[in-house]
């Protein structure tokens, strides 16, 4: 469990663990994980493929798919436990306080419907607004994404848009409402490297000028690096690291960590190394809830013998901890 940090948060996620039905059996799929994410702050969720992140973020807003359950822990948003909350309330605050922007936005946006129609929903939903008072709103918060050719996006379907202003118009639908707290999906995937900054730096804006709480899932240390002021490193379904961005990029003591960091430019200009690749592949989700020590062991240079016993507990590291029995060096 990772520790608390000293400011109250927007949102506080206590030892959560959620399992996935395979047949017969629930493999459960993210172990005991803990964090906060605080009003004004972005708290970036980093890991490879398979690690949980987005299983994470789908459970904090209660948006398993069918096989999915939330087996124990808790999700604090303004003194409320999401996992405890009526359905009822939950998609109140879905869409209202709470915005969540998912991977893929080509495949989020209902094919049928004009963008514009799809933007402004959330207000028609939630608030009771009239078509003609969204449409406004929604006009506005395209603007605000900066999109130009706002009557045009406003009546197109999505498959005429590109992805980079799909992304663009799913945070506005995202925003619509004014939320508190906002979840982004890998919201850069897929987006070539200039519309990648264009996505961040709007990312930044809206966090900042709006003084959100977000939640921004990524598998690049190096992009969320830029906008992120916290890091939550995972594998295995297990938080395995927290700290402030400098900390995470500069001095991380996971040997995950590290060679999430050695295994991009980042990581090589930091470590005066040639770009490296992490040995061996990310366990599998049978893997992930049979194994009893520390998920990434099999991989990593510097197991020990307790390391295959049991998972370390968190460093009592303040605001940078990290869970690990041998860890890298300060360098």
């Amino acid at each position: 469990m990772a520790p608390a940090a000293a400011n109250s948060a927007m949102c506080e996620v206590t030892d959560l663990t959620v399992a996935y039905q395979s047949g017969d059996e629930w493999l459960r799929a993210v172990r005991s994980v803990s964090f906060e994410v605080r009003r004004g702050e972005i708290l970036a969720v980093v890991g490879e493929t398979g690690s949980g992140k987005s299983t994470t973020a789908t459970a904090v807003i209660r948006m398993l798919p069918a096989n999915g359950k939330v087996v124990s822990g808790r999700v604090m948003f303004d003194g409320r436990d999401l996992v405890h909350l009526p359905s009822q309330e939950m998609r109140r605050l879905r869409g209202q306080d709470i915005a969540y922007v998912p991977q893929q936005p080509m495949s989020a946006f209902n094919p049928t419907m004009t963008v514009g129609r799809q933007v402004a929903e959330p207000l028609l939903i939630h608030r009771r607004a009239n078509a003609s008072d969204a449409a406004r709103e929604a006009s506005k918060r395209l603007k605000e994404m900066g999109i130009r050719e706002v009557d045009r996006v406003m009546k197109a379907y999505p498959h005429q848009l590109s992805g980079g202003m799909l992304q663009r118009a799913m945070i506005a639908t995202a925003m619509i409402c004014q939320p508190r707290l906002l979840i982004l999906d890998e919201p850069t995937s897929a987006l070539d490297v200039t519309i990648q900054r264009q996505i961040l730096a709007l990312i930044k804006q809206v966090q900042s000028e709006y003084r959100l709480a977000v939640i921004l899932i990524s598998h690049d240390l190096t992009v969320v690096s830029q906008v992120a002021d916290r890091i939550l490193v995972m594998y295995g379904g297990r938080a395995v690291e927290i700290g402030a961005t400098e900390a995470i990029m500069n001095r991380a003591r996971h040997p995950y960590t590290r060679g999430l960091l050695r295994s991009t430019m980042a990581g090589e200009r930091e470590h005066k190394a040639k770009l490296a690749s992490l040995a061996g592949y990310p366990p599998a989700p049978h893997d992930v809830d049979s194994e009893q020590g520390c998920p990434f062991r099999p991989r990593c240079p510097r197991a020990v013998d307790q390391c295959s016993t049991m998972f370390p507990p968190f460093s009592a590291g303040g605001a940078d901890s990290w869970a690990c029995f041998n860890p890298e060096p300060v360098e």
